[in-house]
């Protein structure tokens, strides 16, 4: 799969935006706002390339691209707080 430069800036800016809203909606990950931005742009590639395989798919634009990326950026904030948490939620 190719991504272009332009794409890859879309992604990363879409993963900023989603990190943000992830650390909105999972509260206490004690991660601060540049970890909630790194998780955010991770959750960002894992939504970009998991979920259209998985048949999800929200809609076509910008919004539902921050949508993909805030689910996947929750997704990942709650398995690092299990792993780091002892299980916990």
């Amino acid at each position: 799969m190719y991504i272009s430069g332009q794409s890859l800036l879309v992604i990363l800016f879409v993963g900023l935006v989603a990190g943000w809203l992830a650390g909105k909606v999972v509260r206490g990950s004690g991660f601060g706002i540049i970890g909630d931005i790194v998780i955010g742009i991770l959750g960002a590639f894992v939504a970009t390339f998991l979920f259209p395989r998985l048949g999800i798919h929200l809609g076509l634009g910008l919004v539902s691209e921050i949508i993909y990326s805030a689910i996947g950026a929750v997704i990942l904030l709650l398995v690092v707080r299990l792993v780091r948490g002892g299980g916990r939620l």
